[in-house]
């Protein structure tokens, strides 16, 4: 089967690669609705090190989307069901307590692999979710989703029982995501998000606090901490994190930064604070994205932070995507129509 991939072979510059698909025991899906991330972003931009962009590319960017079912060679979905589609590859899982995306040898699309900027994409039918009942605009976040639920379910199992206040550093997508899972699984405890723009903050109407840092006092406390701030914001966010926390809080790191970072070890030995670093998600992470976002208030949140731009058609489409991009607050969604 004759595929067309559209690749970034260096930054801001896209080639259309001809490929034969293989059909044998894979699911093909013809992607619908794709969302742009950060990391995609950055591939295109050129942001990340010379070293790197050698090595990923050429390569399909895009991670985040969902299609139709156009043929199973496995008889496990249903010509034209509505499915996720998931971008971890697994590795070899040796341990049963090991997670499958931080597993040796495990891979994701669009990071080596090619991504679902593709005619059609064959996954494995372990890598696609079904869904219903979820706005075809929110399904494209998923994956997006699928992180949060990924780093609160690891949270809960981790972090120790006082949860009367959990604080969020960042006020972007992922904040906003956290956020509303966090109040979903903890409706009695306090969600406090703080971040540095405030016409960003005020998208967080569900949250019971909200601060710009700069107006913390030094009274203000949380039990627990979620750094979603990624970038040079990383090492402020931890910084503050570590100050404001309270003795043996757990910290979830979630944002990614492309420089090293230094922390204060002094106080988190002093406070005996837990770090888990938390990437991407599974399986069973997509399964309960789906379920999350089939409640009516999940959708109307998440389409508070969701801007469609026109659909794709050509690649100057692509280009004129991730340049909206640049300019959206938080995720940028569109028809995939190649």
């Amino acid at each position: 089967m004759l595929n067309y991939v559209y690749q970034l072979i260096t930054p801001k510059t896209i080639s259309v690669k001809y490929e034969n698909v293989e059909v044998e025991n894979q699911v093909i899906v013809k992607p619908e609705y794709l969302a742009v991330c950060h990391a995609d972003q950055r591939y295109y931009q050129g942001k990340r090190d010379a070293k790197v962009l050698r090595k990923k590319l050429p390569m399909a960017l895009l991670h985040e989307g969902w299609g139709r079912v156009l043929y199973d060679d496995t008889g496990t979905f249903s010509i034209g069901d509505k499915v996720v589609m998931i971008p971890n590859v697994p590795g070899k899982i040796k341990n049963g307590d090991i997670y499958e995306n931080y597993a040796k040898g495990s891979s994701f699309l669009s990071s080596g692999k090619d991504g679902f900027m593709r005619e059609t994409v064959n996954l494995n039918p372990d890598r696609i979710v079904r869904f219903e009942g979820i706005d075809e605009r929110i399904a494209a976040i998923t994956e997006f989703v699928s992180v949060g639920i990924h780093a609160v379910h690891r949270f809960e199992h981790i972090s120790h029982s006082c949860k009367e206040r959990i604080g969020i550093w960042g006020c972007g997508s992922l904040a906003f995501v956290v956020g509303c899972i966090l109040k979903n699984k903890y409706p009695e405890s306090k969600i406090c998000v703080i971040g540095r723009n405030i016409n960003k903050l005020n998208q967080f109407s569900f949250a019971d606090e909200t601060y710009l840092i700069d107006d913390l006092n030094e009274d203000f406390e949380v039990d627990h901490a979620f750094e979603c701030a990624g970038g040079e914001g990383s090492y402020f966010a931890i910084n503050d994190i570590i100050q404001y926390i309270n003795p043996q809080g757990t910290v979830m790191l979630m944002g990614v930064s492309e420089n090293k970072i230094p922390i204060n070890t002094r106080d988190i030995l002093e406070k005996g604070l837990s770090f888990i670093g938390c990437s991407r998600s599974g399986r069973n992470d997509f399964i309960n994205a789906v379920e999350f976002m089939k409640a009516d208030s999940v959708q109307r949140r998440l389409k508070s932070i969701i801007y469609e731009t026109e659909p794709v058609k050509s690649i100057m489409d692509i280009h004129r995507v991730f340049s909206v991009d640049l300019n959206t607050d938080f995720k940028t969604v569109f028809k995939w129509e190649v």
